[in-house]
């Protein structure tokens, strides 16, 4: 018995954490300041998704024993880490990169529609009593909003150095999809 509470004192506190992340992720991409600059805006937005990625990991790290995604909770934070440097390393001269009114306004209410819908899935209440199925449930919905942000981004006029890293983010982050729905059905099962 003793165990049970134990681990329902865990699910709540991984569960508490990861709704205080949620939350300042969506606080900080919803109230940057945008610019006259697809590639800018794109940045200052990419960067909270993906600072609660690796804050998602660490909160799972904490509680799972599941090898396979303590592979992937580390593989996020690698991955995730190194591509906010790279957007922060091109921040200001990406700046320069501007857009027409109709293509920020355009844009922009595309990009509401992907992190509305994102958000929406991610806050949805965990229907598991397992962390690890929360984890992959919570961490599935946040992929693909990146991956959906990433490629609107490049439908439009933006710098050069930007094209790279969301190519790269809708590479590892399909992968990161695919191998969280693999261990999804190995846990299933």
């Amino acid at each position: 018995m003793e165990n049970l509470y134990c681990y329902e004192q865990k699910l709540q506190s991984y569960l508490d954490e990861y709704h205080c992340i949620l939350n300042q992720m969506i606080n900080k991409m919803t109230s940057v300041e945008l610019s006259c600059s697809i590639s800018y805006n794109s940045m200052v937005q990419m960067i909270p998704h993906h600072r609660a990625a690796i804050l998602m990991s660490c909160n799972l790290l904490k509680y799972t024993k599941n090898e396979a995604l303590q592979n992937i909770a580390f593989n996020i934070i690698k991955e995730q880490t190194r591509s906010i440097e790279n957007m922060r390393r091109i921040l200001c001269d990406c700046q320069n990169q501007t857009n027409s009114q109709e293509q920020l306004y355009d844009y922009q209410n595309r990009l509401d529609i992907i992190v509305g819908t994102m958000f929406t899935k991610m806050a949805e209440p965990s229907c598991s009593n397992d962390i690890d199925v929360n984890f992959i449930n919570e961490m599935i919905p946040h992929h693909e909003g990146a991956i959906a942000m990433a490629k609107t981004t490049l439908e439009y006029p933006i710098c050069s150095e930007l094209k790279t890293i969301l190519q790269a983010i809708i590479t590892s982050q399909s992968n990161g999809v695919r191998q969280l729905k693999t261990v999804l059905e190995d846990i299933t099962c």
